[in-house]
């Protein structure tokens, strides 16, 4: 089966009411200005033969750019990618916080417990979401690569490298990570219907030198993700996703952006730069992803504890500093 043949079955599958309140690849929409357009170029092949009796490849007209195609093709693809990551991340953030409710609201869902099957409710809705943007990341690299097939071009390569500077490659998310974190901390890797349906996640090593976490989504895709600090070079403690995509521990980010853990890493300074690439202003909308931490508290408990004590130690060694210097400041020494 062709892949738009299997796009549509999913979009009219048992997702539909989901995708009503999502966006999607106009995955049909994009194919038809595409196919337009090779026409028009084959047009132009046409009569630019009766001139030249050039018969090579590189000659018989394949635009690098079509003004028309592109205006058409790019602005609406990047707006789809825009709005399903951020679909994404809010439906993700909206289960996870769910997931790890305190308070009054954990307190209601248990009750809620008593009436329905909450945690599963919760796995489904994890599995619509893997299978969500898994089939837009496959809808958006494949119209990308018969973009460059009509266009004999590599501008869908350029723009693959535009929506990750632009921080909205689907499957790059910091929230994938989480979703796979998830997964693990509710136990399913032992459960064999969700191994077909969800897909399979594996975190590995996490108490030796190359932690990584495994993702084996739908349609065959292998995501593996690194779960080491770049700064302190262990596995990532009470870890954030900087905007930019690279995760580091709570007390290494804060120190590489000259603030006191206390203070938090959305408390950078805008000119503070991710210590990997460099890129400015990246802590402010920084993602503390409670479920990996989660999963490396369940996963490596004398780690944790380790790690845990120790950044306690250095929060409270910090806040006497700070509050010193508040108090000489104040009093004039």
């Amino acid at each position: 089966m062709k892949f738009g043949e299997t796009f549509t079955e999913y979009l009219h599958g048992e997702e539909e009411w989901f995708l009503e309140k999502c966006r999607y690849v106009e995955y049909k929409k994009l194919k038809k200005v595409l196919k337009k357009c090779k026409t028009c170029n084959s047009t132009r092949s046409d009569d630019e033969h009766i001139i030249s009796s050039a018969t090579s490849l590189s000659d018989s007209c394949q635009y690098q750019s079509c003004p028309w195609c592109d205006q058409m093709f790019f602005e609406e693809l990047m707006k789809e990618a825009y709005d399903i990551a951020g679909c994404f991340k809010s439906r993700v953030r909206h289960l996870l916080h769910l997931h790890v409710a305190t308070g009054m609201q954990r307190y209601m869902m248990r009750l809620r417990r008593c009436f329905t099957d909450e945690k599963q409710a919760l796995i489904h809705e994890g599995h619509i979401l893997i299978q969500y943007i898994t089939m837009n990341a496959i809808a958006i690299r494949k119209i990308l690569k018969k973009y460059d097939k009509v266009h004999g071009s590599e501008n869908g390569k350029n723009f693959k490298l535009k929506m990750r500077a632009e921080r909205i490659e689907l499957l790059h998310s910091p929230w994938l990570i989480e979703l796979g974190a998830f997964y693990l901390n509710s136990g399913l890797e032992k459960v064999g219907n969700f191994k077909n349906s969800f897909g399979r996640v594996s975190c590995e090593n996490l108490n030796e030198d190359q932690p990584v976490m495994k993702l084996m989504l739908p349609n065959s895709i292998e995501l593996e993700f690194d779960l080491v600090c770049a700064i302190c070079l262990e596995t990532v403690f009470n870890p954030y996703a900087l905007k930019c995509g690279h995760i580091f521990c709570k007390a290494c980010a804060c120190s590489s952006a000259s603030v006191m853990i206390f203070q938090g890493v959305k408390a950078a300074p805008q000119c503070s730069k991710c210590p990997i690439c460099r890129e400015v202003g990246v802590y402010a909308e920084a993602v503390h992803m409670i479920e990996l931490h989660l999963l490396l508290k369940i996963r490596s408990k004398e780690y944790w504890k380790e790690r845990m004590m120790g950044e306690r130690s250095e929060m409270v060694k910090q806040s006497k500093m700070f509050w010193n210097e508040q108090t000489m400041q104040m009093i004039g020494f």
